[in-house]
């Protein structure tokens, strides 16, 4: 495999180098976009540096709605699912776009089981069709593995889930462990519920595991979890790498039918607070409008519970300017040699805001709001360059001593910016 998880335990190699994973999300590819659409959309990705993608095999019970019809099942007479039925077409087509993005450079990373599919599930009442049997999960596990392992995807064996019963971890554990059997090289996490940091025990002592996930979600009263949940899996053992795989979306609206939208500062600064709190293995972003792979006119299920505001048309949503800014995370990353940073408590002020991590040669901070950053560190051992990040202009930087404290003075700046040190 192409893809393995690094032997500090703590990041994921592509090719025995380290991989920053950044993926986009697009969990309704496979039923909503046309393969035209679906080409606009891989040459846009990749031209922005992104080199994952985050899909679901089975159709989201929340996508947008499409007039493609396109279903993974044979239906039964009164519409819902056969789960015995595998629908050869629509899997042939959903490996022709994972062939299209492979030959382009992603790495696919496979949902096996979105939650609204298993009993007990939060999202099980939101399901259309009947829950998948469990007697159906080997054959559907074992038909998308033994045809999608030749583009070395990573499973992401369950989708959005809360673990809420031994019959509902039963499906994952059944789905981890085939893939497991028949492909034991792939890599292989959890998608997890937003704002949930605890995974079942005998998730995290199974040796299929290989990294984790977490997810910092959509609620407005929430978002301080991406650094929180970062640094809760980052201090778990057994050690793995830590990803975000959801942070809030750009455009999307607060959950729980709370008015206002996510900007991209707003995704901008949950992704680096989950990168410098211990989630420097990679993570993912987001846009409303190309998860559900909406376009205009189209219906939207706003559920109650969860209560978001229509998408933007997907074109519109693809070119949100929030995905360059998380383009600029991952070139900064590669450059600096930021992968897998450690997260260090070396911040004096009084916020938990403002994070900080490092490596033998680099400290890297970010400071959502401008202020002196009080640090207990030897910034005298250090040169400093401070990154705007919204016009990515970057600054020489002197540090200084107070009262024995190093000190990184207010920058120029209006808005959040990353700093930099390199050990002169």
């Amino acid at each position: 495999m192409t893809i393995t998880v690094a032997a500090n335990g703590r990041t994921l190699e592509k090719h025995g180098k380290p991989m920053f994973y950044l993926a986009d999300t697009v969990w309704s590819a496979f039923t909503n976009a046309t393969l035209e659409e679906w080409e606009e959309y891989l040459d846009y990705r990749k031209m922005q540096g992104f080199n994952v993608l985050q899909m679901n095999v089975l159709r989201q019970w929340d996508a947008s709605g499409s007039d493609l019809n396109w279903e993974p099942f044979h239906l039964q007479e009164d519409g819902s699912y056969d789960y015995a039925a595998l629908n050869e077409a629509y899997f042939a087509r959903a490996e022709q776009m994972v062939r299209m993005a492979a030959e382009r450079g992603f790495t696919p990373a496979l949902v096996l089981l979105w939650c609204n599919y298993v009993p007990d599930t939060w999202a099980t009442p939101l399901q259309k069709n009947a829950k998948m049997p469990i007697a159906a999960v080997e054959p559907y596990v074992t038909h998308v593995v033994q045809r999608f392992s030749k583009y070395d995807p990573i499973y992401l064996v369950s989708g959005d889930t809360d673990f809420p019963s031994d019959e509902a971890n039963a499906y994952y554990l059944a789905a981890l462990e085939i893939v497991k059997r028949i492909s034991p090289a792939s890599v292989t996490t959890l998608h997890i519920q937003g704002r949930l940091r605890e995974i079942p025990e005998l998730f995290t002592e199974h040796e299929g595991l290989d990294f984790y996930m977490y997810q910092s979600g959509h609620n407005s009263e929430f978002q301080y979890m991406a650094h929180e949940i970062a640094e809760h899996f980052y201090n778990k053992t057994p050690v793995r790498p830590v990803i975000n795989g959801e942070p809030c979306y750009e455009q999307i609206s607060y959950s729980r039918n709370v008015y206002g939208r996510y900007s991209a500062a707003d995704a901008r600064k949950a992704a680096w607070q989950s990168l410098l709190a211990g989630g420097g293995a990679g993570v993912t972003y987001g846009a409303h409008g190309i998860w559900s792979w909406h376009k205009k006119g189209k219906s939207f299920g706003i559920v109650e519970g969860e209560g978001f505001d229509s998408p933007y048309d997907w074109r519109s949503a693809l070119r949100f300017e929030g995905a360059w800014d998380y383009s600029f995370i991952k070139y900064l990353f590669e450059n600096y040699g930021l992968v897998g940073l450690q997260p260090l408590d070396i911040v004096q002020n009084k916020t938990r805001e403002i994070r900080a991590a490092g490596n033998e040669n680099t400290v890297v901070l970010y400071v959502p709001v401008n202020t002196k950053v009080k640090l207990d560190f030897p910034v005298e051992e250090y040169d400093f360059t401070t990154i705007d990040l919204v016009n990515r202009r970057f600054a020489q930087t002197d540090a200084v001593r107070e009262n024995g404290y190093g000190v990184l003075p207010m920058h120029a700046f209006e808005h959040d910016v990353v700093i930099v040190g390199t050990r002169k």
